[in-house]
């Protein structure tokens, strides 16, 4: 079965209170999350409990104070799940949820990746909450997700670096590009950990908007910290039974009037190869003092709308774009080597991928091949 999960960082979000919330929605994957904690190191002891935040009874996922300590490289971190013996999917998410991190800090503190150690999450919560956020990603691999605005905070937190304001240079670039506000609840709200799987999700997963269908379960993450006035809690809605999907894009329009056709094909070809772009279309329009000029409509995901917006004036003659946030609907689809399959509310039709179809030699044997695979 798959479904879509919907997060709500009421309080914030951190990895702790991920991993707690989405065990309490899906209370079945407890004993497998808990499983790849212990297989992560054998003295990483998770535990899962009760507990209620004004008023809400919530879960709260923890892991026990420990002997050993805990590492502080990157390096020896990675190490760690990349010989604990992990499935692979678990261990890919775990790895590239750690490398966000890693990344962030080494940005922010201008040194290459392999030099970057940690200092305030350098404990073995980070490497559970970790171990645990993956294991559940694996797990619903083919669930669809959705997230709202995170609260940013305010004031300042005390780190190895000094003070500093709130969220801290790291948490913040993890942010960028993501949705926040400001619900006028100060202090750190969303802590690293918490920031990378909220970007890992934003990022790699399927993101859509909510869809309808079925409440099946909601789940309570607690935070540590009591809030005033605010139910320090990550909310997880779990939605079945949708029969279409949609999602958010950026959308992307401009219009030039001084290229030419060859070099419009050219910009076209190199915007339609940048990460996140899903479609370019070009209609030929007429322009300011009735001169023919043509206009693109280029749809991304949203995380590389800034990225693309870059290379759109690098790759055409335009002196600004339009930029806008639309929702989407898609049908289910199943796609095979041959036929693209849309499941309709009435019927399933199909149609040929043109792309393979396209290797045969003759315009009968690619039509004849075309009734054949469309039925």
């Amino acid at each position: 079965m798959s479904g879509h999960i919907h997060i709500t960082p009421l309080g914030g979000m951190a990895g702790d209170m991920f991993v707690a919330a989405m065990l309490d929605a899906f209370p079945e994957l407890v004993d497998a999350v808990i499983a790849v904690t212990g297989a992560v190191l054998p003295h990483l002891n998770a535990t899962l409990a009760p507990c209620v935040k004004a008023g809400i009874a919530a879960q709260s996922f923890s892991i026990r104070d420990q002997n050993e300590t805990a590492p502080i490289h990157y390096l020896d971190m990675k190490r760690i799940f990349s010989d604990s013996g992990l499935s692979e999917d678990t261990q890919a998410h775990a790895c590239a949820l750690l490398r966000l991190l890693g990344e962030a800090e080494a940005k922010v503190h201008g040194v290459p990746l392999a030099q970057v150690h940690f200092h305030e999450i350098a404990d073995w919560d980070t490497v559970g909450d970790l171990a645990a956020a993956a294991c559940l990603m694996a797990h619903l691999s083919d669930w669809g997700w959705s997230v709202d605005p995170l609260p940013l905070g305010s004031g300042t937190v005390r780190t190895a670096h000094g003070v500093l304001p709130v969220p801290a240079p790291a948490t913040a670039l993890l942010l960028q590009g993501l949705s926040v506000h400001d619900d006028g609840v100060g202090g750190e709200r969303v802590t690293p950990t918490g920031a990378a799987i909220m970007r890992y999700i934003c990022d790699h997963l399927t993101v859509r908007s909510r869809p309808m269908g079925r409440l099946a379960a909601t789940g309570y993450g607690a935070g540590t910290r009591d809030l005033p006035g605010l139910a320090n809690v990550a909310i997880v809605q779990v939605i079945s039974g949708a029969s279409q999907s949609g999602d958010t894009v950026g959308i992307l329009e401009w219009d030039v009037d001084d290229m030419t056709g060859e070099e419009i094909a050219v910009a076209g070809d190199h915007l339609r190869a940048c990460d996140g772009v899903l479609d370019l279309v070009t209609t030929v329009v007429t322009g300011k003092k009735g001169r023919p000029a043509t206009a693109f409509r280029l749809m991304a995901r949203p995380a590389h709308v800034d990225a693309i917006a870059t290379a759109v004036f690098d790759q055409t003659s335009t002196l600004g774009l339009r930029l806008r946030h639309d929702q989407r609907i898609i049908l289910p689809r199943v796609c095979s080597d041959w036929v693209k399959s849309a499941i309709r509310p009435s019927q399933t039709t199909a149609k040929v991928e043109s792309d393979t179809v396209a290797r045969l030699s003759t315009l009968a044997d690619r039509r004849a091949k075309s009734r054949e695979a469309e039925g």
